[in-house]
């Protein structure tokens, strides 16, 4: 199992740990708006998302509108992105309206 991410078609963020992306879809929910891999970063306390979903392509953050905790234990973390990975000189945060 992989630790992975997808921005569906409502604008939900969601967490999981699956094979495949796709394998976090619920009958019927559609992934519009891509995914990819996340990893706890211990010292800043937050979670780093990086790549991109070959099933759904790469993250576009500006359509998140919420965000489902519960492939994380529930517990909200601050979110950051690293745009150039597997570079890690830039990482943005995460900023969700």
């Amino acid at each position: 199992m992989f630790q992975k991410f997808i921005i569906n078609r409502d604008g939900v963020l969601k967490f999981g740990r699956v094979y495949l992306h796709r394998d976090m879809l619920s009958p019927g929910e559609q992934c519009t708006y891509g995914g990819g891999l996340w990893k706890i970063d211990e010292g800043r306390g937050a979670i780093v998302l990086y790549g991109r979903s070959f099933d759904f392509g790469p993250p576009d953050f500006d359509f998140v509108k919420q965000i489902d905790w519960t492939g994380l234990g529930g517990t909200p973390r601050p979110l950051f992105y690293l745009p150039h990975w597997p570079s890690k000189e830039e990482i943005v945060p995460v900023i969700i309206n």
